[in-house]
């Protein structure tokens, strides 16, 4: 049976990752949900149906975007927000009709059988059970229930994930390096260690890709996951899961960089997530603490949230800029595409493609941000394709509404 994954409602509203992504390409721990739902289920996922405005999503690694009539039968429909932990082999049998799979006694997909159709858009969309459907099967696990869980459940979902057996076994210590602690140090036979790095595994396993280099004064803290082909320059980093594919130094903690993101100068990220192609400007810091110690407000452009949360950092989505100097208060919140300079302060909500210094933000223009975005891949070895900048296009349309300016 195929496996797919579909972004209800709630899922497509996870601002600033929604307009660019599915939400299953989202890390979370040392994997992204859909990786963590295939390794569950043991099996690819053959797409993600996000709707209209995410047909054509493509990028290395990951399965495309589907329109709704591409879902084949028999499949395994499964929200993209379930957090899976382990699976019943009942769900995995082809067999004939509909069956409602729950996560924690919640609607979280279907089980369809062959010569079944598909329950209506509206259905996956809303989560609402579909008639004639037989007994529900039960799967373990839980649910993101907003963006900004992603970052603070990452490094409870980091320890369970490196303490599940979901790595490799643990190596020896390489030579020339300190290490704190008695957790597990999982790293790649290629990583590239270079004499005065720390590891402290005093509260947390570290588990580290192949490809990856770990530059001279780095102190590395776990749970801390380090994907494949990323560098960390050095600084203090702990309780994070970053990459593919990024380059990393300063002080950084309990913070998400999803691949091909760069922070290779000095500054601050904590309790941040980053999405992918972000690249922040020497000395971009970041507040994750209000000075009356209270819990930090999110502003979307639905309106305000309470994360109920006291450390909240910002959240970047793909293909956001800083320029050199940039500070982003508690809470930030900055659009996809955006790019940020001058060295004032923006506002604490930043709608996707915008361009400019401080409160003076106008439109960028879809052309110059498309030729930017096309140089970064070619700098990475690849190629944005035909697809992923129409769903780059389509982001940019449907946000002009939240945006207001002159072109730039």
């Amino acid at each position: 049976m195929k496996l797919y994954l579909f972004d209800d409602r709630e899922a497509r509203a996870f601002q600033p990752f929604a307009p660019t992504r599915p939400v299953g390409e989202l890390l979370y721990g040392n994997a992204t949900l859909r990786a963590r739902s295939e390794r569950v289920l043991g099996r690819a996922c053959s797409g993600h149906w996000a709707g209209e405005e995410m047909v054509g999503f493509s990028e290395v690694g990951a399965p495309r975007g589907l329109r709704f009539s591409d879902l084949e039968t028999p499949c395994l429909l499964l929200c993209s927000r379930v957090v899976l932990d382990t699976s019943s082999p009942e769900a995995w049998e082809p067999t004939p009709g509909l069956t409602p799979l729950e996560v924690g006694g919640r609607l979280a997909g279907w089980r369809v059988g062959p010569d079944t159709k598909v329950p209506a858009p509206a259905s996956l969309a809303d989560l609402e059970p579909a008639p004639s459907a037989g007994a529900p099967i039960q799967l373990r696990g839980g649910w993101i229930e907003n963006p900004w869980s992603l970052m603070s459940g990452n490094v409870e979902r980091l320890e369970r994930d490196l303490a599940q057996g979901h790595v490799s076994p643990p190596s020896a210590d390489p030579v020339g390096v300190h290490r704190m602690g008695s957790h597990a140090l999982i790293v790649a036979p290629d990583v590239v260690i270079e004499p005065g790095v720390v590891f402290d595994t005093r509260h947390g396993p570290i588990h580290i890709e192949p490809g990856v280099e770990l530059r001279a004064h780095l102190r590395l803290a776990g749970p801390a996951f380090v994907g494949r082909g990323s560098v960390l320059f050095g600084g203090t980093i702990g309780a994070c899961s970053i990459g593919p594919v990024c380059k990393v130094r300063g002080e950084v903690e309990e913070s998400v960089v999803l691949g091909y993101s760069n922070k290779a100068h000095d500054g601050f990220l904590g309790h941040a997530y980053l999405g992918r192609w972000v690249n922040l400007g020497a000395g971009t810091t970041n507040s994750d603490l209000k000075n009356n110690y209270g819990p930090v407000r999110v502003r979307l452009s639905d309106g305000v949230h309470d994360t109920g949360l006291t450390k909240v950092g910002c959240f970047l989505g793909d293909h956001v800029k800083t320029g050199i100097g940039t500070m982003l208060n508690t809470g930030t919140v900055v659009g996809a595409g955006s790019n940020l300079f001058g060295g004032t302060m923006p506002p604490t909500w930043v709608p996707p493609f915008s361009w400019g210094s401080g409160d003076a933000l106008t439109e960028y223009r879809f052309d110059k941000f498309l030729e930017v975005a096309r140089i970064v891949h070619v700098r990475r070895g690849l190629e944005l394709s035909a697809d992923m900048a129409e769903v780059l296009r389509r982001a940019w349309t449907t946000s002009a509404a939240q945006r207001s300016g002159a072109a730039t």
